[in-house]
């Protein structure tokens, strides 16, 4: 079976495998959220996306061979639940959107600016600053130069709509606008969608629903 995205806390991880990169999703926690750990197929270097929680579980995925580096898409809690333990097991180096770092009780070796590239081995990863679910949020953008990209979304998208702005109409434009300028102004309908939380979907799948969520505020 190929990969669909589809996964459930205390159920295997399913593996997307690319010609660069293999990326590997996990279901944790209470909150559901999902962990993704990137290996450069060139040099087996690995990266992790959200320490959400289940540092046994995370660490089971990452093996013998260890990760790099943990990049925390944004502060809430439920996507830094194991990082801790994490990097005290791994020693890896820490990143996080400069905005959102000092909500993260993990210090921060580095500060992610909007346009910063991030390396696992050979492969390269764009931040993109969203913001609005938090001040300091983070996307990742994998351009794969043999298909379509790949885009880690964190809290910012989802199937069916932006993050939660909690009621704020100002944070829900911000990120609204972030959204459509940053990820579906500049990627193409064909990039795969990577959420903090739930299934996956495409850019193309959700562009005609942008004007609806508008309209509806949320």
């Amino acid at each position: 079976m190929g990969y669909s995205g589809a996964v459930k806390v205390g159920g295997p991880a399913d593996v997307h495998e690319l010609t660069d990169l293999m990326i590997s999703k996990v279901a944790v926690g209470p909150m559901n959220n999902n962990a993704y750990v990137l290996r450069c197929r060139a040099t087996d270097e690995q990266l992790l996306i959200d320490a959400a929680a289940e540092p046994h579980t995370l660490l089971a995925l990452i093996g013998d061979s260890g990760i790099a580096s943990v990049v925390t898409t944004h502060r809430h809690g439920d996507h830094w639940g194991a990082l801790g333990e994490v990097v005290e097991a791994t020693g890896a180096r820490t990143y996080a959107g400069r905005y959102d770092a000092e909500g993260i009780p993990v210090p921060t070796d580095v500060l992610v600016e909007d346009g910063d590239t991030l390396t696992v081995g050979r492969v390269e990863l764009t931040a993109r600053h969203l913001v609005g679910h938090t001040p300091g949020s983070i996307a990742l953008v994998y351009d794969d130069p043999h298909g379509a990209p790949h885009l880690f979304t964190g809290d910012c998208l989802f199937p069916g709509g932006v993050g939660n702005t909690f009621g704020s109409a100002e944070n829900f434009a911000t990120l609204i606008d972030d959204v459509e300028r940053k990820l579906f102004g500049e990627l193409p309908d064909e990039t795969w969608v990577y959420p903090g939380h739930g299934n996956d979907t495409t850019l193309g799948a959700e562009r005609p629903q942008l004007a609806q969520w508008r309209e509806r505020g949320w």
